[in-house]
């Protein structure tokens, strides 16, 4: 997989690029990366890729030119490739990224990120480049670049190769629907607090259940929208059943000292 990032400023891919999962991912041949920075398409010497906006308002946008130039540099690179590039832009007004979503890009062999910055980047170049806005949620980032590492490394994790165990993308939060269980690790206790005996049990059938149920119960408390789109089956319905927020409350009314 491929990932061409056009953007102000390059550096900040570093912190993917040179830590972690997605640096041995990189490592790896896992997937390649490029950074375009528009300033190297302009023809003045100011490098200028700012200009207000037409009807006045406050700061300034991203000129069309300097990034169509850009744009125009990666698909010609791309072509030579035979590889036809996927360009998202990141934005308030996308759609909400999604572990749906990251599957399903994942399939892309080439996503070109379009990284804006100051108060956002002429529309024209937008409607001329964009093939997908996201959004990472109901909140203003002072750019582009932020985003794109979290697509990034929501992506590389589920290539294949890029987790040194296989089954740690397959139980992630949201690969099921589901938020994720609680996980302990040594010691038995710690301050006071001991593991959950289950998980000692060398019972896999019943830590398996137990996990699920768990799962359940927390998306039901934090998420319980996820629940309502994924829907549950009837084994799942009866293990959330005696653990739900409404049983819960229910309990405590019957037996306030509980």
């Amino acid at each position: 997989m491929r990932f061409d990032a056009v953007t102000l400023f390059p550096e900040m891919f570093d912190a993917l690029l040179d830590y972690g999962i997605t640096r041995r991912a990189l490592d790896r041949g896992l997937y390649r990366f490029k950074s375009w920075n528009p300033r190297d398409f302009t023809d003045d010497p100011h490098r200028t890729v700012d200009d207000r906006p037409y009807g006045g308002g406050p700061g300034m946008l991203m000129q069309a030119e300097p990034l169509d130039r850009a744009l125009h540099a990666v698909q010609q690179e791309l072509a030579g490739e035979n590889l036809t590039p996927w360009v998202v832009h990141f934005s308030p007004r996308g759609r909400p990224l999604s572990h749906r979503r990251v599957m399903e890009l994942k399939q892309k062999p080439a996503l070109v990120l379009l990284c804006g910055r100051y108060e956002g980047i002429d529309e024209r170049l937008l409607n001329r480049h964009v093939d997908e806005e996201i959004s990472l949620g109901d909140f203003v980032l002072s750019g582009g670049e932020l985003p794109a590492l979290a697509l990034m490394d929501a992506l590389i994790r589920q290539l294949p190769g890029a987790l040194n165990d296989a089954d740690s993308a397959v139980e992630d939060s949201f690969a099921n629907g589901l938020l994720d269980c609680p996980h302990y690790t040594r010691p038995d206790v710690w301050q006071g607090i001991a593991v959950p005996d289950i998980l000692k049990s060398g019972n896999h059938a019943a830590i398996t259940q137990w996990r699920l149920q768990q799962s359940l119960t927390i998306t039901a408390a934090h998420r319980p929208d996820l629940l309502a789109k994924r829907g549950l089956s009837e084994q799942e319905q009866d293990l959330l059943a005696p653990h739900s927020p409404d049983a819960a409350q229910k309990k405590a009314v019957q037996d306030p000292s509980a």
